[in-house]
C-alpha cells in the first residue's frame, strides 16, 4: 500500500498532522510530569565530571540564593501560558473549562479542583494555561495552582514550574499569595493530595475530602470566598490497579507517600505510536473542568473548629450539587454518586 504523502489527500494529510501535534503536545506534558526533573538532576550530577563543571556550580549556588523564590511570588512568564502545545494538548482528549457563575476580580478565592486523577491534566490545562482563554472566562483574576512543595527543590524543574504559575502547597506560600494589597487572586487547590493518586480508577468519582480542612482555615485567614471545582473525565484518562486497604501494597503506598509526600502509583495508558498499544500516554478521553459559584467567607484569623467545620460542610454540600447538576451533561451515569473519604 503506497502511504507516501504523495498518495495521502491535502485535507488528510493535514488531519494527520494535528493529530501528531496533540500526540506531542500530550507527550511534553508527561515527560516534564515525570521525567524533567529526574533527568535534570542526572544531568548536573553527569556535568559535574565533565569540562562543563563550573555550570553545575553555579546553578547549585543559583538554587541556594533563589531558594525562597517559590514562595514569595514566584516568577511568573506571561507567554508561557499562551504556547500553543497547550492547545493542542486540550485538543488531545479534548478539555473544556465550564463558568457557572462570575468571580469578581475584587475578591480573592480559593479554588478547591477535584479529582486528582493520576497528572491532574485538567486543573493544569485549565488554570495555568490559556487553551481555554481562563482570562476571557475569569476577566481580572490571576490563577495560583499549588502543588508539592518538594518539587520546587528539583533542579530546572522549579523554574519550569514555577514560570507556569505553580506554588508550592505550603501555609508560607499561599498566605504570600492571598496577603498581596491587590486583589483578585485565585489560588487552586488539588484538595485530595497524593493520598486521592490512589483512587483514581475509570468511573470512580472518590475525594480524599474529610479530614482536609486547611484550605477552609486559608480561605478564613484571608476572607476568601471558597470555590468548588469538578473535573470530570479526569480519573478516566488512564488505567490504575489499586490494591485493598488491607494488602501489603496500599501499606506501602500510603508508608512511601509519609516519608516522599507522593503515593507511587500503576498506571498506563496508550503507546506513542499506536492508540492499541500499552505505554505511558493517557487515553483520549474528554475532560470537563466545571468551576462552581463562590461561597463568601468572612475574614477571620483565629477560626474556631466550629467555624471551620461550617464552611466545610457548606463546600462539601456545594460540591456535591456541582456534581449532581453537571455529571449526565459530562458522560456519568445518573445513578452514580460522589464519595467523600
Amino acid at each position: 500500500m503506497d502511504v507516501s504523502p504523495a498518495a495521502v489527500p491535502p485535507g488528510s494529510r493535514k488531519t494527520l498532522k494535528k493529530q501528531w501535534l496533540e500526540v506531542v503536545g500530550v507527550f511534553h506534558y508527561v515527560f516534564s510530569f515525570l521525567f524533567l526533573g529526574p533527568f535534570a538532576m542526572v544531568l548536573l550530577f553527569f556535568l559535574l565530571f565533565t569540562q562543563l563543571w563550573p555550570l553545575s556550580v553555579l546553578y547549585m549556588m543559583w538554587l541556594y540564593v533563589d531558594r525562597d523564590t517559590p514562595s514569595q511570588g514566584g516568577r511568573l512568564f506571561v507567554w508561557t501560558r499562551t504556547w500553543a502545545i497547550w492547545k493542542h494538548q486540550r485538543d488531545y482528549f479534548p478539555i473544556k473549562l465550564v463558568k457557572t457563575a462570575e468571580l469578581p476580580p475584587s475578591q480573592n478565592y480559593v479554588l478547591g479542583a477535584h479529582p486528582h486523577g493520576v497528572m491532574c491534566t485538567g486543573a493544569f490545562c485549565n488554570f495555568t494555561t490559556e487553551c481555554n482563554d481562563f482570562s476571557q472566562l475569569f476577566p481580572g483574576l490571576q490563577p495560583w495552582l499549588a502543588t508539592l512543595a518538594g518539587l520546587f527543590y528539583l533542579p530546572v524543574f522549579r523554574d519550569y514550574i514555577m514560570a507556569g504559575g505553580l506554588r508550592p502547597a505550603s501555609r508560607r506560600s499561599l498566605d504570600f499569595v492571598l496577603s498581596q494589597p491587590q486583589r483578585g487572586k485565585a489560588v487552586v487547590i488539588v484538595i485530595g493530595g497524593a493520598q486521592e493518586v490512589l483512587y483514581s480508577a475509570p468511573g470512580r468519582h472518590s475525594l480524599e475530602l474529610k479530614r482536609h480542612k486547611g484550605f477552609v482555615r486559608l480561605a478564613l485567614r484571608h476572607g476568601a470566598s471558597l470555590v468548588p471545582v469538578y473535573s470530570f473525565g479526569e480519573n478516566d484518562i488512564f488505567k490504575t490497579r489499586s490494591f485493598s486497604k488491607g494488602s501489603w501494597q496500599y501499606l506501602f503506598q500510603v508508608t512511601f507517600k509519609k516519608f516522599a509526600g507522593f503515593s507511587p502509583c500503576i498506571f498506563w495508558g496508550r503507546g506513542l505510536f499506536s492508540p492499541n498499544s500499552w505505554g505511558l500516554l493517557p487515553l483520549p478521553v474528554p475532560i470537563t473542568t466545571v468551576v462552581g459559584s463562590p461561597i463568601p467567607v468572612p475574614q477571620c484569623s483565629n477560626a474556631s473548629e466550629e467555624q471551620v467545620d461550617h464552611y466545610h460542610r457548606l463546600y462539601m454540600d456545594a460540591l456535591e450539587r456541582l456534581f449532581e447538576e453537571h455529571k449526565e451533561s459530562c458522560g456519568v451515569p445518573a445513578s452514580t454518586r460522589l464519595t467523600f473519604l
